[in-house]
């Protein structure tokens, strides 16, 4: 390789690094979130922030996590370069080698796809399903997310992926330039945009999500070693309206024309 494509390569590189800033920056405008989770795991913490676009999911969460459901609940589905899963209810006192992943309530959510603007870059948390040949409406389960990682990914790939999910959503999901440039500086997992709500974003502890995701898993890619949440806090919640003030109004007294 000469010493002008070189140049020209680590020019490219450099260019989608900046693109990629540019889109995240303004991503985190184009979202807005009032709500925080804190996620104190044996691995670490991870503090999630709530989407504001979809209401639906970000209040379920919240509910969830101050109804302590999620205190000691493992991560029982970890794959490397993809995701890590928790919020099975039937892992808090699982058995070592027990198979999880079917522990959950006995209601869905209706799903809030929110493309283009958020989607699976890595980092971003979305809520588990069943699969379509069962839930043709994507709804979300009730309490199992995922926490996308995810791969940096080439043009090929992309164009890879778009023709699948040209073939699974009836050419519904497109991957715009933005997108794409995120995908390739960043990584993420756009195989599951518009068919999986993602409904949040880790604010801090990105490297706990390193670490987990790394973790090695049994055939069933659940941990050797468990990984457990210890608890779950809301520490920034929905602001209360202001209640509105009482007013006592007496009936006004009418005077008679005369």
């Amino acid at each position: 390789m000469s010493p002008k494509t070189s140049l020209s390569i680590m020019k490219l590189k450099v260019f989608y690094i900046l693109l990629a800033l540019i889109i995240a920056a303004i991503s985190a405008t184009a979202q807005t979130s009032t709500t925080e989770v804190l996620l104190e795991t044996t691995a670490g913490n991870i503090r999630i922030a709530l989407y504001d676009e979809t209401p639906l999911h970000r209040d379920n969460f919240l509910k969830l996590v101050k109804m302590n459901v999620y205190d000691s609940l493992l991560f029982h589905r970890v794959i490397k370069d993809f995701m890590i899963q928790s919020g099975d209810i039937n892992s808090k006192h699982a058995k070592p080698g027990q198979r999880l992943g079917t522990g959950d309530y006995d209601y869905t959510q209706e799903a809030e796809f929110r493309l283009p603007q958020i989607y699976h870059r890595r980092g971003v948390v979305a809520m588990a399903r069943e699969g379509d040949n069962v839930n043709p409406e994507m709804r979300s389960s009730a309490c199992q997310f995922y926490i996308v990682w995810g791969r940096v990914l080439d043009d090929a790939k992309l164009a890879k992926i778009q023709e699948k999910l040209d073939s699974a959503t009836q050419g519904r999901i497109k991957l715009t330039p933005e997108m794409m440039a995120t995908y390739k500086t960043m990584g993420g997992t756009p195989h599951l945009d518009g068919q999986y709500t993602v409904f949040g974003e880790v604010k801090e502890g990105l490297d706990i999500v390193d670490k987990i995701q790394q973790a090695q898993t049994d055939q069933f890619a659940r941990p050797l070693e468990d990984i457990r949440i210890l608890k779950a806090t809301v520490t920034k919640d929905i602001p209360e309206m202001p209640k509105p003030i009482a007013i006592s109004i007496s009936p006004k007294s009418r005077k008679k024309t005369r």
